[in-house]
């Protein structure tokens, strides 16, 4: 499979998927598939679920509240650059999806963090909180904060794509590097014409998770009708933790966030990122918030990444555009090595900011 590469002068990366988990052939009101017997079982914060490497917790205080972020902290294996590169996962992904990059990070010399967001994953899942991108950015830069570190170059996909872009936005002289992996975001669905889901809307849609349901999806969205066997386990990791004691919460907290997500765009401040900027895109990626409410006429219009990241890198003024022909919503994930080989070639052979 070819790489297709395009440079745009006058760029954006991260990740964020989409809720057609309950059960992705069936219509909104269907009645919930029964979870099979079989189906895995984890904690809240995911307890019971193995990351790749070492799981630590950094604890803090936000919105009255003691919550704990889960992340990974990788040093750099050979020798070091200096550099930090911090991760940014999508929202049906947790920091663990990242283990292929972290690995190929590290071994090019760069120190890899890749922390939970909250409300996702390994981290706290609070009863009440107000959702912001300005708010997650906050969280990962108190993190990197107490971590040392003072510039990073940031790697989002999906919704993290647009928590990464909000943050270099919001920390501009803190961030070296922005890539953005398949980032929701690159166009306002709203804007558009998807009509509007409320929160209540949302839980219920999320109490009805499968992982039937989130494997058809994934199939059909992420890689394009294909599957391989090693991406069963980021199907137990979602399924067994909708499926665990604290389903209700994980639940009300996904609700929380997919509103957050439809709600606060990025897509008219592109044009604001003042660093290097890689748009990392698989074309064949159909991902858009809302697309099974919208009119014909309108999923007709949303989704188009062959042509989205495209129109997206003319508005970021240091972009480039990296295309994976064929490839879907997580090229990291379904061709590691040609992703990894476009992203370090990138990454070594453009200035940071300083």
């Amino acid at each position: 499979m070819s790489v297709t590469l395009s440079r745009w002068l006058p760029g954006l990366f991260l990740s964020a998927a989409l809720p057609l988990f309950a059960h992705a052939a069936a219509p909104a009101d269907a009645a919930p598939a029964a979870v099979p017997n079989n189906a895995p079982s984890y904690g809240p914060e995911l307890q019971g679920f193995q990351y790749p490497y070492t799981l630590k917790h950094f604890a803090f205080q936000s919105q009255g509240k003691s919550l704990q972020m889960g992340y990974m902290d990788v040093a750099a294996h050979g020798k070091a650059n200096g550099r930090t590169v911090v991760l940014m996962h999508g929202k049906n992904f947790c920091a663990a999806t990242w283990d292929s990059s972290i690995k190929a990070l590290s071994e090019a010399g760069y120190r890899v963090v890749a922390p939970d967001q909250i409300g996702f994953c390994t981290s706290s899942k609070p009863d009440h909180y107000q959702y912001s991108f300005q708010q997650l950015a906050t969280n990962t830069q108190q993190l990197l904060k107490a971590l040392g570190i003072q510039k990073a170059t940031l790697l989002g996909h999906s919704t993290g794509g647009m928590l990464a872009t909000r943050y270099a936005l919001l920390f501009p002289d803190q961030v070296e590097q922005l890539a953005l992996v398949n980032p929701i975001g690159l166009e306002d669905w709203k804007a558009l014409g998807v009509p509007y889901r409320t929160v209540d809307q949302w839980y219920q849609r999320e109490l009805k998770v499968t992982a039937q349901g989130i494997r058809d999806y994934e199939r059909n969205t992420y890689y394009d009708g294909r599957w391989k066997p090693e991406f069963d386990r980021w199907v137990d990791m979602l399924a067994g933790l909708s499926n665990g004691p604290g389903k209700t919460q994980v639940a009300w907290n996904s609700a929380l966030i997919y509103d957050m997500i439809f709600t606060q765009p990025v897509y008219y401040e592109f044009k604001d990122l003042k660093m290097p900027t890689l748009l990392l895109i698989g074309t064949s990626d159909t991902t858009a918030i809302g697309k099974d409410l919208a009119s014909p006429e309108v999923k007709a219009k949303i989704g188009h990444y062959d042509v989205l990241g495209k129109q997206v890198a003319k508005l970021i003024p240091q972009s480039t555009l990296v295309e994976f022909p064929g490839m879907g919503h997580a090229p990291q994930m379904e061709e590691p090595a040609k992703f990894h080989q476009a992203l370090l070639g990138w990454l070594n052979n453009t200035n940071p900011v300083r």
